[in-house]
């Protein structure tokens, strides 16, 4: 069997073997020194299994379950007959904690979504609490595979996983066999955060992303860039990588993991991970800080001090180099969100007013090309490029870094895939004519071509891409093929998304509303776009925080969601984006009244802010448009039904 478990066997085997025993094969295959107070717990928790489980004859058991998405271990998954019980000890602890139910709901959680094995099976999680007092509850099964955490004293756990057995026979539950189970394929989809964490305590990018040959470019885009960057280095060359996919493929994560890769190599191999996108960058900065604080017992200060050496924001490293001609410390520097970077205009005008630089005259990527260029030798820049992902004034796109290169650097090595040339990507750009002057190396594998983020829907992004192109027959094709295991509904009555949100959400998931920033008429529906969130609060707080996206008051727009993801999203779509015939109409409210938008740039920002919200969530998504109001010139009905309408026409079913 693979090492899924740091021990495993039949339970019969278990009862049998010396307590001393099992602790030396579970501390035998930890990858990290066990401290004392490990060690006694895992006694505990082994002598109490042993006291509850001797009926279980035939059940098989699994000590320290690899949980890869989360880059943690489930005490113990338990199999008796067609139930997968997964158990969480809390040694010494009285009570039950909501946070510990919720931790024990996603191990169960991570088994349902990415273990082959677990589909179908009936997951059942339980809270041990030793020291708690005996519960009285029992368990009543239902039609969902995945039942509400069970809380159990030391001594209710026979009692429990008895009841649920004796229920489960009647449902007729196929028996699991332990070893097809365990050895079924294992496809993990991480959040961005759960993968920085993960990638932060040194895992592999292989040990925390999916296998299946659908999304196997991940790794390979990973191991391309190394070999680069390699190259780099023993020829002294100076290189840039364009990295190009569709929405929520997974480009974050491979740079990050290259980031991290990085991290414990000598000195002048030192890489930093850059990102315009301020609310991601504070988001996984202070998630990192929290999970080295709870791991290192450091304080959280310099928790968050070595973090920012991390991950920083691509404009204090601006800044920096601003005031300073020598080249920066970091030879690997990956720019998220490279697409974001402003053109020369809008970069000039910035320098000269805010940093009186009266004699700036480039544009953000040409900068940061000349920063990184101040190297003698070698250097690679790592630039992540997400299509249609522009969504405010000055971004670029592609086409800047290509003029920079052009213009100044043609003596820098260019590798991107062919597709950088769609024009999804190229926007303006002549590639057939840049070819002849600059270095370009094509590399297939610098393209990741299927969406991550919807684990339930790799087809989320095409449903998206042909909904905003006004293709409603094909959305109709793509939203039949996901409907099933990554629903979409609409509603007209914002009670009613929230009500489906909460019905969903389960253990630690995420759910929350979001809204594009000219939604300025949502806010008699109490949405308020211009009240800015804390994203850190949002997305990492409790659902007990009124500040956090489960409390479902706080929204979160375009800016500050773009590159983070939610289990379940509410998109609230306002006026700013309406039908009329078969074609989108372009408003801004400004003032007292809406506004006609007739820039073709501006226009594109705001079908791609809808393209971001539209593409945030991970297991599914209500989509809430107003009714409008009759006596309210700002939110008549007719700005909103025809939305409704073309929405229904994808194949949305409007729920009542």
């Amino acid at each position: 069997m693979p090492q899924r478990a740091q021990y495993s066997g039949p339970l019969t085997t278990f009862i049998e073997e010396h307590p001393n025993s099992i602790l030396g094969k579970i501390t035998s295959a930890s990858a990290h020194d066990v401290e004392l107070l490990q060690r006694n717990a895992w006694l505990e928790q082994i002598r109490v299994l042993k006291d509850q489980l001797t009926a279980f004859q035939s059940a098989y058991i699994f000590l320290e379950f690899s949980i890869p998405r989360m880059g943690k271990r489930a005490d113990v998954v338990l199999i008796v007959e067609g139930v997968v019980f997964v158990i969480e000890f809390k040694v010494g602890a009285t009570k039950f904690l909501a946070a510990d139910q919720a931790q024990a709901t996603d191990y169960a959680l991570d088994l349902l979504n990415f273990h082959e094995g677990s589909h179908q099976a009936l997951l059942i999680p339980i809270l041990v609490a030793t020291e708690a007092h005996s519960v009285t509850d029992s368990p009543k099964l239902n039609e969902s595979k995945l039942m509400q955490c069970l809380k159990s004293s030391a001594s209710d756990l026979k009692r429990l996983i008895a009841e649920v057995t004796h229920q489960g026979r009647s449902m007729q539950l196929t028996a699991i066999d332990p070893e097809n189970w365990v050895n079924s394929i294992y496809k993990p989809t991480p959040t961005i955060v759960e993968a920085a964490q993960a990638l932060y305590r040194d895992h592999d990018v292989t040990e925390i992303s999916r296998s299946d040959a659908s999304a196997t470019n991940l790794s390979e885009t990973a191991d391309e860039i190394s070999r680069i960057i390699k190259n780099a280095k023993v020829t002294s060359r100076k290189a840039i990588c364009f990295v190009t996919g569709v929405p929520g493929a997974g480009k974050t994560l491979a740079g990050l993991s290259v980031t991290t890769s990085q991290m414990n190599h000598v000195e002048d191999e030192h890489a930093v991970f850059l990102s315009g996108n301020g609310p991601l960058v504070k988001v996984l900065q202070e998630a990192l800080a929290k999970d080295l604080n709870s791991r290192q017992s450091i304080s959280m200060l310099e928790a968050r001090r070595q973090t920012k050496t991390f991950i920083q924001n691509i404009h204090h490293f601006r800044d920096e180099s601003l005031e300073s001609e020598l080249p920066p410390a970091d030879r690997v520097v990956v720019f998220d969100e490279a697409q974001r970077a402003w053109d020369q205009h809008h970069t000039v005008k910035f320098m000269r007013q805010k940093k009186g630089k009266v004699n700036f005259n480039s544009s953000e990527p040409e900068f940061l090309i000349e920063v990184l260029d101040r190297h003698e030798d070698w250097c690679v820049i790592i630039a992540l490029i997400g299509g249609g992902q522009e969504i405010n004034s000055g971004e670029a796109g592609l086409s800047e870094w290509f003029k920079a290169l052009e213009k100044r650097f043609r003596h820098w090595d260019i590798y991107h895939s062919k597709l950088i040339s769609s024009s999804e990507y190229a926007g303006n750009i002549n590639y057939t004519e840049l070819t002849n002057v600059l270095k370009t190396h094509p590399r297939e594998a610098l393209h990741l071509s299927v969406s991550l983020r919807s684990f339930r829907a790799g087809r989320l992004s095409e449903f998206v891409h042909h909904l905003i192109n006004n293709n409603s027959s094909r959305a109709f094709d793509c939203l039949a093929a996901i409907q099933k295991t990554f629903p979409i509904v609409l509603t007209r009555d914002l009670a009613k998304a929230k009500a489906w949100l909460k019905q969903r959400t389960r253990g630690n998931e995420l759910c929350g509303v979001t809204a594009s920033s000219g939604g300025r008429r949502l806010k008699p529906e109490g949405i308020d776009v211009k009240a800015a969130i804390e994203p850190e609060n949002w997305f990492l707080n409790g659902p007990e925080d009124v500040r956090s996206c489960q409390y479902l008051e706080d929204v979160a727009t375009e800016f500050s969601i773009q590159g983070l993801e939610l289990d379940w999203v509410a998109v609230a779509w306002d006026a700013d984006l309406r039908r009329d015939s078969d074609n989108w109409v372009y408003r801004r409210f400004s003032g007292t009244k809406w506004q006609n938008i007739n820039k073709k740039d501006k226009q594109q920002y705001l079908l791609n802010a809808y393209r971001v919200l539209l593409t945030r969530a991970r297991q599914g998504m209500v989509i809430f448009v107003p009714q409008g109001d009759r006596s309210d010139p700002t939110r008549l009905p007719e700005f909103y039904d025809p939305i409704a309408n073309y929405l229904q026409k994808t194949g949305i079913p409007l729920i009542d």
